[in-house]
């Protein structure tokens, strides 16, 4: 019996994307993540509640794309929790836009995006976005002053909700 070239092509694939997630995951048992302890903040067997930005909010200038690269992996029925100050005539206004593709989302193109927050809704207790879609990337970017924000590359991050697999 011996391998097809699909089935060799198959087998070397399921060893690249193992090495691959070995070496994303390296230290984590160890407590080497920018967390203390050993395990990741969003490894619980209920759905989680994070606020996007911690301490920082959804605010310019912080990096959004570093800060879900860091709390990831999101599972589906997690809660994004959205908080940002009102406008004033000091701040910049914020919003939250659901863009429907990665080419949005590259371009930062709000014209098929759907609004999820305007520039109010991120004030005290924010406003909450549950991830329901296992699988696909929720792209999400700031989309005031056509998209500003968003085109800095800061005000924008993805997530992709996985099945959260009980032990």
């Amino acid at each position: 019996m011996g391998f097809t070239v699909a089935q060799g092509l198959m087998l070397v694939l399921i060893i690249a994307s193992r090495m691959a997630l070995s070496t994303a995951n390296k230290g984590w048992q160890f407590g080497n993540w920018p967390y203390r302890g050993p395990y990741h903040p969003n490894n619980t067997q209920t759905s989680n509640r994070i606020i996007v930005g911690d301490s920082y909010h959804w605010n310019y200038g912080f990096n959004y794309t570093d800060w879900a690269i860091k709390h990831g992996p999101f599972y589906l029925n997690d809660t994004l929790v959205f908080k940002y100050d009102p406008p004033t005539p000091n701040t910049y206004p914020h919003s939250v836009y659901l863009l429907p593709n990665l080419q949005s989302f590259i371009k930062c193109d709000l014209r098929n995006a759907q609004k999820l927050g305007n520039a109010t809704q991120g004030a005290g207790e924010g406003f909450e976005f549950v991830l329901k879609r296992p699988w696909q990337p929720h792209y999400f970017a700031c989309g005031e002053h056509d998209g500003i924000h968003c085109m800095n590359g800061t005000m924008k991050f993805f997530v992709m909700p996985i099945y959260r697999w009980y032990r």
